[in-house]
């Protein structure tokens, strides 16, 4: 699927929001909600459904969400970490009920603490003891509201109540238990769209740099999952920035068959000046090449989304 026109383009980024807002809602206000397992469910069939109309599209609208914003942060982490767990669980050929465990875990981990999670993405102080304790407890708390609503799959419950645990590093991925192994992709996945996310005490991080830390910085330096994320997102996804070495900035559009050479729209000049219209450049082709990837707060210029992903439709790009 190509973005043609902006009612398409309106429609889709509505569809996207619509699935964070009812996300946001179940997160919010469990105990409300009638059937809890069965609303994880239509989000998990909702999120597949979008992503396979175009996966690179719906990559760039969320990384642009979690990247630029802070509000609604808790719905807009789980939408990402779910989605980036769905496709490690594709590019690792995953058994089928694994990866919906794991979505599903991606999607509620933080539920003992969604309003907590939000209030902290947008206070300018670090963390007080009582709010670090919340935090510690939060896997725990998680766990325990979901068996209270009913959620009975222990592999779904205890990949959240392990997905702080350091110990599942240790290991082949392939050879340990299977609550082991998506308890490590979970964390991994955590930890990158959390980096990536902006915070009122900091910015957010680009996603080479994310990775790249996951990649360092596992125990034991075992990095299957942070080599299968870029192997799935590339190491600059859609959504994500950066400048190239004829100083020029750029957008990721979409993925290529070569993780580090994605395609790309060069939206600010060498001037530093807006390009309008933005220019479509395949990096795999040659000339100018990416040179390092740019945190989303390094792009202060209010850039036509619509115009950058149709593009795509007028180029009929080849992966």
């Amino acid at each position: 699927m190509t973005i043609q026109t902006e009612n398409e383009y309106e429609d889709l980024l509505g569809l996207w929001s619509d699935l964070e807002s009812g996300l946001g809602i179940i997160l919010g206000s469990p105990g409300s909600i009638q059937e809890f397992e069965q609303r994880v469910w239509q989000y998990d069939r909702w999120m597949k459904g979008l992503l396979t109309r175009d996966t690179d599209v719906g990559l760039y609208l969320l990384f642009q969400l979690a990247t630029n914003s802070p509000v609604g942060y808790s719905a807009s982490h789980a939408l990402v970490c779910a989605v980036l767990c769905h496709l490690i669980a594709v590019e690792l050929e995953l058994p089928q009920t694994e990866r919906d465990n794991l979505v599903h875990a991606a999607l509620t981990m933080n539920i003992g603490m969604t309003s907590l999670q939000d209030q902290l993405a947008g206070q300018m102080e670090q963390p007080s003891p009582s709010q670090r304790g919340a935090i510690q407890a939060h896997a725990a708390k998680s766990t325990q509201m979901l068996v209270n609503m009913g959620v009975k799959d222990t592999l779904w419950l205890n990949t959240i109540s392990l997905h702080h645990d350091e110990g599942t590093d240790k290991g082949e991925l392939r050879e340990i238990a299977p609550v082991k192994r998506l308890a490590r992709i979970l964390r991994a996945v955590d930890r990158y769209a959390a980096m990536i996310s902006p915070r009122k005490t900091r910015e957010g991080r680009s996603a080479t740099d994310s990775v790249r830390s996951i990649i360092t910085n596992t125990v034991e330096r075992n990095d299957e999952v942070g080599h299968a994320l870029v192997r799935a997102v590339g190491l600059c996804p859609p959504g994500t920035y950066v400048r190239l070495d004829n100083l020029q900035v750029a957008v990721v559009m979409r993925r290529s068959s070569k993780p580090n050479h994605p395609h790309v729209a060069i939206v600010i000049n060498e001037a530093g000046s807006l390009m309008n219209p933005p220019r479509l450049h395949r990096t795999a082709t040659g000339s100018p090449c990416i040179k390092s990837a740019l945190a989303a707060s390094a792009v202060r210029e209010r850039l036509n989304h619509h115009l950058i992903l149709q593009l795509d439709a007028n180029a009929a790009l080849q992966p």
